[in-house]
């Protein structure tokens, strides 16, 4: 990703002490509750790196936490998420991953619904690159980037001819320009994800107009900033 302005490099608004490593990690954290589409039961933390090393002295898994509250970086609540979280009924364990991770400062999600099952119901990779920015990198295996800078457009779907065609075409009606799109598919013939950062927002007739497709089978929006 290529920082566009200073500001890109100052970073957000945020409660501290570090932009990388307090506004980015609430970022990546509010990105996977927003996909994930309500509160999990249980969440997984897995930190990477430089999150790994630091998590607990710069506020890292505060800030995650915050996120999946729906926090924003700079709500005054994010020092106290671990006892919102508690309160809300959403229990979060963290630990330190093995093996390689795709940026210094990497974080994988993994988000439980109210059942006890063994497999979570939900998966994010998530990189703070500095200034606050972040790069959602994987999505429950799909390879992705998402930024988060833009009103973003989550859609899976049979891999079929023309489904890509069918969601610009939508967005083409709405007078919505897309910025950027990442595509990707688990097989040939399976089940694809496509995402589109745009520079509009949607409008809400959106999610049930792509639903009325059936091979569209799950429309989910991120709205960061």
């Amino acid at each position: 990703m290529r920082f566009k302005d200073v500001f890109s490099i100052i970073g957000p608004p945020m409660i501290g002490p570090s932009s990388s490593h307090t506004a980015g990690a609430a970022r990546i954290g509010r990105a996977a509750r927003q996909l994930f589409g309500r509160l999990p039961a249980r969440a997984e933390v897995l930190f990477y790196g430089s999150f790994a090393a630091t998590y607990e002295g710069h506020g890292t898994y505060s800030a995650i936490v915050g996120g999946l509250l729906d926090m924003a970086t700079d709500d005054v609540r994010l020092p106290d998420s671990l006892a919102i979280a508690g309160q809300a009924g959403m229990r979060v364990g963290v630990d330190a991953g093995k093996g390689l991770f795709v940026h210094p400062n990497t974080a994988e999600l993994r988000l439980f619904g109210r059942g006890e099952d063994e497999e979570p119901a939900f998966t994010l990779v998530g990189t703070s690159i500095g200034g606050g920015n972040i790069e959602i990198v994987n999505v429950d295996g799909f390879k992705t980037s998402m930024t988060g800078h833009y009103p973003t457009l989550v859609v899976r779907n049979a891999d079929a001819p023309g489904m890509i065609a069918i969601v610009a075409r939508l967005l083409q009606l709405h007078g919505i320009n897309i910025g950027t799109m990442t595509v990707d598919r688990k097989s040939r013939s399976g089940e694809a994800m496509m995402a589109l950062e745009t520079d509009e927002d949607f409008p809400p007739t959106l999610r049930e107009e792509l639903a009325a497709y059936p091979e569209i089978h799950r429309v989910d929006f991120v709205h960061l900033t």
